[in-house]
């Protein structure tokens, strides 16, 4: 008999290729209707950004075909993405739910530009995301997201002033750049640019978030260790160039966040090749090639991707429009999106480990 026992039933072995469990008994699988010959339900993925999310339909519609009567399947796909799990000596944030950190072990490697456009991908693919410019003494995060000349409202609120982050290309974002002026250098020492970005984590109207990706500062100092011990968070990224002297500050950054126990995601390597816009079938390799390969495998972690160098790239982060909007069919575009879907994976398989 068809009904929504046996389509549940026939689903029940399709398992989602991530977290290797099953669709069902994950409740990926709801809202089931048999109506005659047709049938349709609602898969629920734990992220927007799945990059498998064709196959797990295929899965599901090539599995229910095979029930006898079957005319048509129908699939809703949603998603909900997983809380993080939290930590007792670290107090999580009301309603965001994964923090993530972009890192770098030395400046000039693009990670500000690889949080950007992963923050903007992951928003274009649905999740609701914020950006938090930890890079205190060096804040560039609104140049590359547009908003330059934006200004950020200051209320009262129960527990002191809250900030109300700025908005553009579906990402809220809050900076320093937003509190000083634009040729004003921040002169601090360790404790005050502990106070601001425990400022920005805890009096800023975020509101509901899946993803806050936070713009680390390079190196392995103090708004590093601030975030590491501030919040649970749910894993840092890595990124680097071939090049060896960036290579080795990278291993830096890496055996920092282990030492602090926070996840490490993987390795991006940016600057993988350059590809000259008169030609471009050809590439050069500026700062050598597979040094980020090398050193994923070494450290026995993942290589998310590999971004080459674009003349678009540089022009996106100057002009204030990311290159995942701005020539989305562009190879530098493309490999930001596939890291962003595999950060947005691997940090549902952390929430659910």
């Amino acid at each position: 008999m068809l009904d929504s026992k046996s389509v549940l039933e026939v689903l029940r072995p399709v398992q989602d290729p991530e977290l290797q469990k099953s669709l069902v008994e994950l409740n990926m699988i709801r809202n089931v209707v048999v109506e005659g010959g047709k049938v349709s339900f609602t898969l629920v993925l734990t992220t927007p950004a799945c990059p498998l999310r064709e196959f797990i339909v295929e899965d599901c519609q090539t599995a229910v075909k095979k029930l006898p009567g079957v005319e048509t399947v129908e699939v809703e796909v949603t998603a909900e993405t997983p809380q993080q799990k939290s930590l007792p000596d670290r107090a999580s944030i009301p309603g965001i739910k994964n923090i993530l950190a972009i890192s770098s072990g030395k400046g000039g490697v693009g990670k500000s530009s690889v949080a950007v456009n992963v923050a903007v991908a992951l928003a274009t693919k649905g999740s609701k995301v914020g950006l938090l410019d930890a890079d205190i003494y060096g804040p560039n995060a609104p140049n590359m997201l547009g908003l330059s000349d934006a200004k950020i409202a200051v209320k009262q609120g129960k527990t002191g002033e809250i900030l109300e982050p700025a908005f553009n290309h579906g990402v809220k974002l809050v900076s320093m750049a937003f509190l000083i002026d634009p040729d004003q250098p921040v002169i601090w020492r360790g404790p005050m640019l502990n106070g601001i970005i425990r400022q920005f984590l805890y009096q800023v109207e975020w509101g509901e978030l899946d993803y806050l990706i936070v713009d680390m500062p390079p190196g392995t100092g103090d708004a590093q260790l601030t975030m590491a011990q501030a919040v649970p968070m749910a894993g840092a990224v890595i990124v680097t160039t071939p090049q060896t002297v960036s290579l080795i500050d990278a291993r830096r950054g890496l055996k920092m966040f282990q030492q602090l126990g926070v996840n490490l995601l993987g390795i991006v390597e940016n600057m993988s090749y350059f590809i000259p816009p008169d030609q471009p079938e050809k590439s050069y390799d500026l700062f050598g090639s597979g040094g980020g390969t090398r050193t994923a495998q070494e450290l026995n972690v993942p290589l998310l991707g590999c971004v080459p160098l674009e003349i678009a790239l540089r022009e996106g982060g100057d002009n204030g429009t990311p290159i995942v909007v701005s020539a989305p069919e562009s190879k530098s575009a493309q490999a930001l999106v596939a890291i962003a879907e595999q950060i947005a994976a691997k940090v549902s398989i952390a929430a659910y480990a």
